[in-house]
């Protein structure tokens, strides 16, 4: 049974060193590679876009895939509507492997918002010193916006992108609790930005926002496409070892 898997998470990673122990199972991971240094799963590999839906739908039929496992980023919507749609193409089995988001605890001081636009109307009227954890493809919408921001993300931004005034810090998780709540104190940070990706690796954040008393600007997650889906590792394989039951002869 090939299998392709959307990576560039690392539920995907973890996901594809468990398949590549699996008889039975020939694995693929997908990254999109957008980020310049990725940490490269077990396994086949291939990098860069499918070209949409039609060029999904030839990758699916030119490699044989007959299992396609969607692990991308919980605000990834357009690679997972893109992989719903050819997975009914090709009439695949399809899974969305998505971690559950954050839940708001008691001290938490949150405002969620539906968009990363309505996150920088809600700073421009509250902040001065902002800590914009959102990656580096949305910066740009808080670019208008007199105030200092500390932007943190994996890669740098290109090269033609706005960028709000302030200071860049590229670091990639997991971040831990000290740190990150020195660093707060040290920028002087008085409103946190955050995509609600859930996972353990940003969490520290959030923690240290809720000790030091600090607002965090939530951008709630879009809803995933309609399909069967998990939200962890485990329950991804018992799905995969089902197929393989009902599937014999493609081993």
């Amino acid at each position: 049974m090939r299998v392709l898997i959307l990576g560039g998470t690392g539920e995907a990673a973890q996901l594809a060193a468990k398949v590549a122990n699996i008889q039975g199972i020939e694995a693929i991971t997908s990254l999109a590679g957008r980020t310049r240094q990725p940490s490269l799963p077990l396994g086949d590999l291939r990098i860069g876009g499918f070209g949409g839906v039609t060029g999904l739908v030839n990758y699916l039929h030119q490699m044989k895939i007959d299992v396609l496992i969607d692990a991308t980023h919980p605000f990834a919507t357009q690679i997972a509507s893109n992989a719903s749609e050819a997975a009914i193409a090709v009439n695949i089995p399809r899974l969305k492997l998505i971690r559950p988001p954050w839940q708001q605890v008691n001290g938490d001081r949150w405002i969620e918002v539906d968009s990363i636009k309505a996150a920088a109307t809600v700073v421009e009227n509250q902040s001065k010193r902002v800590f914009l954890s959102i990656g580096r493809q949305e910066i740009g919408a808080f670019a208008h916006l007199q105030l200092w921001f500390l932007m943190r993300m994996i890669d740098p931004p290109e090269a033609n992108a706005l960028v709000p005034p302030g200071k860049l810090l590229c670091d990639r998780g997991p971040f831990h609790l000290h740190n990150e709540r020195e660093m707060l104190i040290h920028h002087q940070i008085d409103t946190i930005v955050s995509k609600n990706s859930g996972g353990e690796a940003t969490y520290a954040k959030l923690v240290a926002a809720r000790e030091l008393n600090l607002p965090v600007i939530m951008v709630k997650r879009p809803p995933p496409p309609p399909g069967e889906q998990v939200t962890d590792i485990e329950q991804a394989l018992l799905w995969l070892y089902s197929l393989l039951g009902k599937r014999p002869h493609s081993q």
